[in-house]
């Protein structure tokens, strides 16, 4: 069914930090740092893939990132949601039958075989495609799904996603300058805030978190190995 309420933008992003929260999808952890895949270090750690077992909450959520998306592209903006391989297939699936379009996904690489084909599904040149995926860091990671896209002729030039860092301010020119727009409903901000709110964590963790929120790039430096 398509959403049609519109609740107030920093309504949205309490209530998913407050979901996030409320499963164990954030990890805080400032003496034993977490390795990210860029290989970089940090104290944080989050977890979407874990909203697709708890029902009540992909369903809000879903409603959530429907709506952001319809308020800020457009309410015909799209002819194709694509999922990125793998955490955003699940989020593209449900997405796409909220804005009542065809569903693909994206494959990270060809899959070597067969047709060697990136784009499963039917993805047709002058279709107007919306990337949905979990979540983002930087950005970098969403080029090489909307390169794929834009091969098959097709255009992409918004990507959603339940959860943004929101900490690395390079993300907007990146996407930017590939021509795209982000659409996320939470940042670290939001879950910092409910977590102190909710009374998550001790205050030691969430004043180190809060420090590598304000400096990420000092906080991993001074800590390299």
């Amino acid at each position: 069914m398509i959403p049609t309420s519109f609740p107030p933008k920093d309504e949205i992003a309490r209530l998913t930090a407050r979901a996030l929260l409320e499963v164990g999808a954030v990890h805080f952890n400032s003496r034993e740092p977490y390795t990210y895949a860029s290989g970089a270090k940090g104290p944080t750690y989050i977890d979407c893939r874990k909203l697709i077992s708890y029902p009540r909450l992909r369903s809000t959520l879903m409603d959530f990132l429907a709506v952001t998306v319809m308020r800020d592209a457009g309410f015909e903006a799209f002819d194709n949601v694509a999922g990125g391989e793998t955490a955003g297939i699940p989020f593209g699936a449900m997405i796409a039958e909220r804005l009542a379009l065809p569903m693909t996904y994206v494959r990270k690489k060809p899959k070597g075989y067969g047709r060697n084909a990136r784009i499963e599904g039917v993805m047709t040149e002058g279709q107007r495609v919306l990337l949905i995926e979990d979540m983002t860091t930087d950005g970098g990671s969403k080029l090489s799904f909307v390169d794929a896209i834009r091969e098959t002729g097709a255009t992409c030039a918004h990507t959603g996603v339940i959860f943004s860092y929101g900490i690395f301010p390079e993300i907007t020119k990146t996407l930017a300058d590939h021509g795209i727009t982000l659409h996320a409903l939470a940042t670290w901000w939001d879950v910092l805030a409910e977590a102190k709110a909710q009374g998550h964590f001790d205050a030691e963790t969430l004043a180190g978190v809060e420090e590598f929120l304000n400096d990420p790039r000092g906080w991993q430096a001074a800590r390299k190995d």
